[in-house]
């Protein structure tokens, strides 16, 4: 492999964009080539033995862990300790998490342990990348973390890899860790002083899963405004409601800026919405009576019309989001840290994954409230006593009439899917960082929740997937009922589904369609 296909990890750097291009696209990564990182990784290590040597109490490396930190023990037992801490932590239950998050975990934790503060040896961090770039990924238990002092659990697993115990996943299958060692010639690492509690105590395995999150929701951002303005299109809507004058002028917040933007570009070249000087004009004037019903609307629903002022409500949280977590996975967050420069040890809190939990407790309510609005856009496309002159659950006109008249129902299932995956979006929304325990002895008695809070907000991404591969799919079979050669730039989209999904001309099992475009939203395809 080229080198310059490789991304280099210097503790600094790393990006959620490169997390996912790991995570899910196997990129290549390995150590900086810059001296300054090794040798501060080095550093860190050698001011660790310093002081130990002096036989002095240094916390989770001459001591036990937690609540009995009063429990010192000699230089010599040292080691052992940090395998015991691997072996005690094996108590995680649930489901393994997929591939992705236990590449991203070991992604994040190698770029933290680069940083230099953490005393571990270099052979960790390249052990922990050279495991990446083969393809073994730890099986790590998804529950069991509170957030402080990091993911003690998730990560034992990480560290578990290392000491060639428990299982990976290789080749697609789970394995047995030292079989997986042994076929690819390596030897499981001596886990020595401190390096098992570097491993566990830290937030990556919370702000791994949490950077695949803001990524995905950054592009059903993407995804909502491209629903909006197909939702436009098909209910012969008003472009009016996305005039830059509303956003950039009266309301200039800069997600919404952005949204109501992408709308607009969406629906250039359309001829199937209407300018709302057209729509009142069309009505003529009124009469000498002083009054009259009009026989249109000249505003759309608040679904269509406000729909920038919500997708770019995501938009905004993404921002100080991933500004968030980009600082979380480029920091030393284990405890002990060192301080080369001084050559002290100094006990803190960094493992507390305050920010991420907030900052995932925060987008999954702002994914969640575009999903509920693609929901009711979807209501409006269905039912015939909104949508514009469609048919009843956007059935063919082949089978509206005829001896089929009357039994087909199109859509109707799925606009009962698209709601049941909203409502259980919506009912996951209450804050996971608010149920701070006490744990351990009453030594960790204030903890962030912050796994938790990023394993809902997966959650509620993964179900407003689903809804929008719903919703786009009815988009698309309003536009075939349309016509779609009226359709604006949308059109690219349109034909990108066709190609996976024809129009439904009678009733028929739907659940392949929208395996098929969520698959598209999720491989990044759509457009």
């Amino acid at each position: 492999m080229q080198e310059a296909s490789f991304i280099e990890l210097d503790g600094n750097s790393l990006s959620i964009d490169q997390v996912v291009a790991v995570a899910r696209n196997d990129a290549k990564v390995k150590l900086s080539d810059d001296p300054s990182v090794s040798a501060a990784i080095t550093a860190s290590y050698q001011v660790k033995e310093k002081l130990i040597a002096e036989r002095l109490p240094i916390y989770g490396v001459t001591t036990g862990f937690g609540d009995s930190v009063h429990r010192q023990i000699s230089p010599e037992k040292a080691a052992r300790l940090q395998m015991n801490m691997i072996r005690f932590m094996n108590s995680g239950t649930g489901p393994f998490v997929p591939v992705e998050v236990a590449r991203a975990t070991v992604l994040v934790r190698a770029n933290c342990l680069a940083r230099g503060h953490s005393a571990v040896r270099p052979e960790i961090l390249n052990r922990l990348l050279e495991l990446l770039n083969l393809g073994v990924a730890p099986a790590i238990r998804e529950e069991g973390s509170v957030g402080a002092s990091g993911d003690l659990i998730p990560l034992s697993y990480v560290a578990a890899m290392l000491a060639g115990t428990r299982q990976v996943f290789y080749k697609g299958a789970l394995r047995n860790t030292s079989e997986v060692l042994q076929e690819l010639g390596l030897q499981p690492l001596t886990i020595v002083s401190k390096e098992s509690l570097a491993i566990h105590n830290g937030t990556s395995y919370m702000t791994g899963i949490a950077a695949l999150a803001a990524a995905d929701a950054r592009m059903l951002a993407e995804i909502a405004d491209l629903c909006t303005a197909m939702t436009v299109e098909v209910l012969l809507g008003i472009e009016g409601s996305f005039d830059p004058f509303i956003h950039d002028v009266a309301k200039p917040h800069p997600g919404q800026v952005r949204s109501a933007a992408r709308i607009r570009e969406w629906l250039e070249g359309s001829r199937l919405v209407r300018k709302y000087d057209e729509v009142v004009r069309s009505e003529g004037e009124i009469g000498e009576d002083g009054y009259r019903e009009l026989r249109i609307r000249i505003q759309d629903h608040y679904s269509i019309r406000c729909a920038p002022h919500y997708i770019g409500v995501l938009r905004d949280t993404l921002e100080w989001v991933e500004k968030w977590l980009t600082i979380e996975m480029n920091s030393s967050n284990d405890n002990p840290l060192f301080d080369v420069a001084t050559e002290r040890v100094l006990s803190g809190g960094n493992f507390s994954g305050g920010h991420v939990g907030m900052a995932m407790d925060a987008l999954k309510t702002a994914v969640a409230s575009v999903g509920d609005l693609m929901d009711r856009q979807l209501e409006l496309v269905v039912d015939e006593k909104f949508n514009a002159g469609l048919t009843p659950n956007l059935i063919s006109r082949s089978v509206a009439s005829g001896s089929e008249a009357g039994l087909h129902h199109g859509f109707k299932g799925m606009q009962l899917c698209c709601s049941s995956l909203v409502a259980e979006a919506l009912n996951r929304c209450m804050p996971m960082t608010v149920f701070s325990r006490s744990t351990e002895c009453h030594n960790q008695d204030k903890v962030s929740m912050g796994a938790t809070a990023a394993r809902q907000a997966r959650a509620v991404v993964e179900l407003v997937q689903k809804a929008a591969a719903i919703h786009l799919l009815a988009l698309c079979q309003a536009a075939y009922l349309r016509g779609p050669e009226k359709l604006g730039r949308t059109r690219k989209v349109y034909d990108k589904i066709r190609e996976h999904v024809p129009p439904v001309e009678g009733d028929r099992e739907m659940d392949v369609d929208i395996e098929k475009v969520l698959d598209l939203i999720k491989k990044g395809e759509l457009f």
